[in-house]
């Protein structure tokens, strides 16, 4: 019969909390409030509003989900052209055709459910992730979303 013994680390060789570091995070996820997420959702349809940095940073992707198609419409109209700035420089990126896209793109009729999305392009990079956005698409303007 063989009878296994622990073996017990001597405290000294395990490194002290203090040594172990955790990543350091240029900017603080923020969402928006319950105020302003109850807004988009009863005026305009949609909730989870992100911005990312896509493709090493050549494109910022602006996703929405539809709750409400109908109220929604106005995101995905074609005459509707969209429009990120950056107020911070001034900065103001637009979606060509090709970009405007995401699960169906502008044109089509929204589903609820779905989300959907446009990709601008950042060519010289000038909108960095931890920057703070505005999104505009006609009358739709949902202000102060962090890029990620």
């Amino acid at each position: 019969m063989s009878i296994a013994h622990a073996q017990t680390v001597p405290r000294d060789s395990q490194p002290p909390a203090a040594a172990v570091k955790t990543p350091v995070v240029p900017y603080r996820y923020r969402t928006h409030s319950a105020q302003a997420r109850q807004y988009y959702a009863q005026t305009w349809g949609v909730d989870a509003l992100t911005v990312k940095s896509v493709d090493s940073g050549q494109s910022i992707r602006f996703s929405y989900r539809i709750l409400d198609p109908v109220k929604a419409k106005a995101l995905n109209d074609k005459r509707n052209e969209p429009f990120l700035i950056d107020p911070s420089t001034g900065v103001k990126l637009s979606a060509s055709s090709s970009e405007l896209a995401g699960e169906a793109g502008q044109g089509v009729r929204p589903e609820s459910g779905r989300v959907y999305w446009i990709a601008f392009s950042n060519q010289g990079r000038s909108v960095q992730p931890g920057r703070q956005v505005n999104i505009v698409i006609g009358k739709f303007h949902a202000d102060g979303l962090l890029v990620h």
